[in-house]
């Protein structure tokens, strides 16, 4: 990165720095002051890792609770009195299925409560159709093509999971309501390739966006080509709002059953963010052949789930009014790191559009879009000043954003005072891109 040699004689309109507004000669002169902090920025090695979700350490004290135990073999004893430590119940505790059932309404009989990650649920889900298939179809490892639909920017380690099993990604654009149902209809309407579509459904990765009620219907509403397609409803964010008021998600397995579809959904939840991440609980919910199927694979898998563990959050957690108390503890920790990184961006970028964000009333990510092309050139300009972020294009199947211009923000993990630091660094970085791009510097 070199300063630009500039024409000091020839005049150049200040414009708040709206860099839209400037010709090359502003660009230019602009672009040699902001190397100059960068390079004072360079020398200060700062370093901060913000490329995952991760929960503070504030956060995980909140559930430090979990770890203590006070040596009392009562404390391992089910309602029903079964003997935790020991083998057996495979698909989970009756009990953690009530507590489940009454923080999401699905039924009880629904769920199978699983180990500590809802991501190795899917994960097992995929691998079940492809060895055995859905049902009575064919396994998919012997169809000829298995394609999924993925609503994008979406979670990356989604489609990282399609990219191990070899299946096709199809992008679908995402709209403040969810992703583009005609889109989405039209193709799983037509191509029996198409089994699977992954969904975050409230406050998706990375987006933030909650998907409307007209959506959700549509969704349950949808006539495959393939018998063998499924709704893979990844939940992860159903209780992490940063609201008083949080918008509601409707309940997909109701709309699927009301319109005689219900062996369509899968869906997953868990404590990670909520409890101790790599700690946590599982859970899968699903209807009749689809429960029975993946029920009976876990019996190949294991004997049964950390009952124990189950045990435990049950304890912590109690039920869904004390959950409700708990995740608002959370949100007293992050909602400031959330507001820490709007205000930055508008002081920044309110008058200067080359970036634009979401404002996302819950989950754990920021979303923003840079000028067309200099995504990925914000990521590595960030990390030579000591902050990582999440690759740029991860949000797209195979790491591919088309338009160049996508970022995941992740503001739990870091303190306040870490993410004030890296805004600085974060706006520095965009408005170098930007002029980089526009002159042709990259």
């Amino acid at each position: 990165m070199k300063t630009i040699q500039t024409d000091n004689s020839k005049s150049s309109k200040s414009y708040k720095e709206n860099l839209t507004l400037y010709d090359n000669a502003g660009l230019a002169r602009l672009y040699n002051g902001y190397i100059e902090k960068f390079k004072k920025l360079e020398s200060k090695k700062f370093k901060l890792d913000m490329s995952r979700g991760k929960p503070s350490p504030k956060q995980l004290d909140l559930s430090s609770e979990l770890l203590n135990s006070d040596g009392d073999a009562s404390n391992w004893i089910s309602e029903d009195k079964t003997d935790c430590r020991n083998y057996g119940i495979l698909d989970g505790l009756p009990e953690m299925k009530k507590f489940i059932s009454e923080c999401t309404g699905i039924d009880a009989e629904c769920f199978i409560v699983g180990g500590n990650s809802s991501l190795s649920m899917m994960f097992d889900a995929i691998s079940c159709f492809m060895i055995h298939g859905v049902g009575n179809n064919t396994p998919w490892i012997k169809q000829e093509k298995i394609k999924f639909l993925c609503p994008s920017p979406g979670y990356d380690r989604h489609f990282e999971m399609c990219e191990h099993f070899g299946i096709e990604m199809i992008p679908i654009e995402m709209t403040l309501d969810g992703p583009d149902m005609d889109m989405v209809e039209e193709l799983v309407s037509k191509d029996s390739s198409i089994k699977g579509m992954w969904c975050v459904p409230k406050y998706s990765n990375p987006d933030g966006i909650v998907y409307s009620d007209d959506t959700v219907r549509r969704l349950a509403s949808l006539k495959p080509a393939a018998s063998d397609f499924r709704l893979f409803w990844d939940n992860a964010y159903f209780v992490h709002d940063l609201t008083d008021n949080p918008p509601k998600l409707l309940d997909i397995m109701s709309e699927c059953e009301r319109r005689g579809n219900e062996e369509l959904p899968l869906l997953f939840f868990s404590t990670s963010k909520i409890t101790l991440p790599g700690a946590g609980v599982a859970f899968l919910a699903c209807k009749k052949g689809n429960y029975f199927q993946l029920r009976n694979n876990y019996s190949f898998k294991t004997v049964g789930f950390d009952k124990i563990n189950q045990l435990r959050h049950l304890k912590f957690l109690k039920n869904r009014s004390e959950l409700k108390k708990h995740m608002a503890k959370h949100r007293e920790i992050i909602k400031p790191k959330f507001d820490t990184i709007i205000e930055a961006l508008k002081d920044e970028f309110s008058s200067n559009p080359i970036l634009t964000w979401t404002e996302p009333k819950g989950g754990y990510f920021i979303s923003v879009n840079t000028a067309k092309g200099c995504a990925k050139r914000v990521v590595t300009l960030c990390k030579k000043l000591g902050l990582n972020l999440t690759s740029a294009g991860a949000t797209y199947p195979y790491g591919k954003d088309p338009l160049d211009r996508n970022i995941r923000l992740a503001p739990t993990f870091p303190s306040t005072k870490e993410l004030e630091a890296a805004m600085g660094i974060f706006s520095l970085t965009v408005k170098i891109a930007y002029i980089e791009k526009r002159l042709s510097l990259f």
